[in-house]
């Protein structure tokens, strides 16, 4: 019987029952999208809720007055801003009680325990979740990086809700790394700025290597935190359908634009889907 087997399911905290609900939301969004065309009933703000950037181009006529709610995508860069300056923020809390014996503000403390970080006191260690942060921390500053000076955007736009979502999103990364702790009482060239058909290394394989990229870099900090940090796999779940649900809109945008498309080339995941 494996060693696992008779263990009490783990507790559903705040923060794993935030994370469970944005995986099941994100998984039933990308399953009605896979229902075929004229089954349901068409809903233009759900549309317009999910999509973003070029993807907006290939759902229903958008009513000018959800204009109103548009936020440039270039705006994208604020949330690795936000990332860069929280998550720093919560890192050199983490790096002063880890290395220097220094407890967390009470506030901080006060709102770890709200989120449910009490429920893992004597659990998994302390040098994993610091190391994950790291991870993090570094991630936003290449997002940044590349928002600043690599990436070209056009006069694309996002839902301001999807703009909050995106603002508050690596808060709750970062506050979630952080309740895993044990607690005591631009160099490319610019061709034009249209859509072209990438080939390539991973763009052979799926038409949006960056989300499945993306998803990687989640997966390799779960395993950093150890395979059996249940809440850690929450926030991979919603990672691997939140991209999945973008990695779709991608691949249709593409096959509805390019007639010579490559037919072989999945959305998200190699050969699968």
């Amino acid at each position: 019987m494996a060693a696992w087997a008779g263990l009490p399911l783990p507790a559903l905290s705040p923060l794993r029952a935030l994370w469970l609900s944005l995986a099941a939301a994100f998984l039933l969004t990308l399953l009605l999208q896979l229902v075929p065309p004229g089954l349901l009933p068409s809903c233009a703000l759900f549309q317009d809720l999910i999509r973003y950037g070029k993807t907006k181009l290939g759902g229903p006529a958008r009513p000018a007055a959800y204009r109103v709610f548009d936020v440039p995508k270039r705006y994208f860069s604020h949330f690795y801003v936000i990332s860069v300056l929280w998550n720093g923020f919560l890192l050199w809390f983490l790096t002063q009680s880890l290395f220097l014996g220094v407890p967390f503000p009470n506030w901080l403390y006060s709102l770890l325990r709200i989120l449910g970080a009490s429920q893992f006191q004597g659990g998994e260690l302390a040098l994993s979740a610091f190391l994950v942060l790291v991870f993090l921390w570094l991630h936003s500053w290449r997002r940044l990086f590349e928002c600043v000076y690599v990436s070209v955007f056009s006069n694309a736009v996002i839902h301001v809700v999807q703009y909050c979502f995106g603002l508050v999103y690596y808060v709750l990364v970062g506050l979630t790394v952080l309740s895993q702790v044990p607690m005591d009482g631009r160099n490319g060239v610019v061709i034009h700025g249209n859509h072209r058909i990438p080939f390539g290394d991973w763009f052979e394989y799926v038409s949006s290597p960056n989300y499945l990229a993306e998803l990687m870099i989640y997966i390799s900090m779960a395993v950093t935190f150890g395979f059996h940090n249940f809440t850690w796999w929450l926030v991979v779940t919603y990672v691997f359908f939140s991209q999945a649900l973008s990695a779709f809109f991608s691949h249709r945008f593409y096959k509805s634009r390019f007639v010579s498309y490559p037919k072989h080339r999945k959305a998200f995941l190699p050969f699968l889907f």
